[in-house]
């Protein structure tokens, strides 16, 4: 598409919002590295019209969006991505996992089945959820810790009931009571901790690390911009008051000649009455 092609009309924060969620979109999916993003997204917020917005997209893959570019389908609001990743069914791979004397991992993009069984000794272990899929809407992680650690990372929107038990060790439960998301799914972890602790952590994933460090970029360019405006203010208020100085400077200038004009008035005065009383002698 030649640039003449895009309407040269000007874009709302609307339009700038929708191709940042593109960009957001490419980092996930490793098109762009950060510092491209961080280019692209710094280019998207300068942006004043459909002709600069449609650059930065262009060779970026947006299926089932019309022209111009920069009409992009809008990102899907929180709960709406839940339907592909709750109840994909099927045998999960990975149901259970030990460490004795040294750690477990699952994490990034795996299926959590319905329960998982998990078991630490002298040990560690950590279950990310943030990128899962979900066998069913409810699992169940039963974690058992003896003198080791576990530790479970929900994401944003899902239901967590924590029904595990400690002895000298505990159970972590801040993340309880926090309402789930339409279509989220629901986790219960159970177990039993002794000399150890289960910790239940809710994170963000990283599109969302990336879009709160972009809202923060955007805010200080925000802010930046707006100390530039109060800038060329206060450069206003000193050219005005240099300009005042100036005129009480000329003005008291002017009195000085004033004083000065008077004092040779005086001065000519008194040199006028002694002429005359010298001559009422010689008379």
């Amino acid at each position: 598409m030649t640039d003449d092609a895009v309407p040269d009309l000007r874009a709302s924060d609307a339009d700038r919002e929708r191709v940042a969620a593109v960009l957001r979109d490419a980092v996930a999916e490793g098109r762009l590295d950060m510092e491209e993003f961080e280019e692209r997204l710094d280019a998207t917020y300068k942006a004043r019209t459909y002709r600069e917005l449609e650059p930065i997209t262009r060779d970026l893959p947006a299926p089932g969006v019309s022209v111009p570019v920069v009409s992009l389908m809008k990102s899907p609001e929180p709960g709406d991505d839940w339907s592909s990743r709750v109840g994909v069914g099927g045998d999960a791979p990975s149901t259970w996992a030990v460490a004795v004397m040294s750690g477990f991992q699952r994490k990034g993009r795996w299926t959590a089945p319905r329960k998982f069984n998990c078991f630490a000794f002298w040990g560690g272990g950590e279950i990310d959820l943030r990128e899962a899929d979900f066998a069913d809407r409810e699992i169940v992680i039963n974690a058992v810790a003896i003198m080791g650690g576990i530790d479970v990372i929900v994401p944003q929107g899902v239901e967590v009931v924590v029904r595990g038990i400690g002895v000298m060790g505990g159970f972590d439960h801040r993340e309880e009571g926090v309402p789930g998301e339409p279509g989220a799914p629901r986790v219960i972890v159970s177990g039993f901790a002794f000399w150890g602790g289960v910790g239940v952590k809710r994170k963000l994933t990283r599109a969302e690390k990336q879009q709160f460090r972009e809202e923060r970029r955007r805010e200080k360019l925000e802010r930046r911009a707006n100390r530039r405006g109060e800038g060329a203010g206060d450069d206003a208020d000193h050219h005005e008051l240099g300009s005042s100085s100036s005129g009480r400077a000329a003005l008291g200038h002017g009195h000085g000649g004033f004083g000065h004009g008077s004092f040779e008035s005086s001065h000519g005065r008194r040199a006028e009455e002694q002429g005359e009383r010298h001559r009422d002698r010689d008379r």
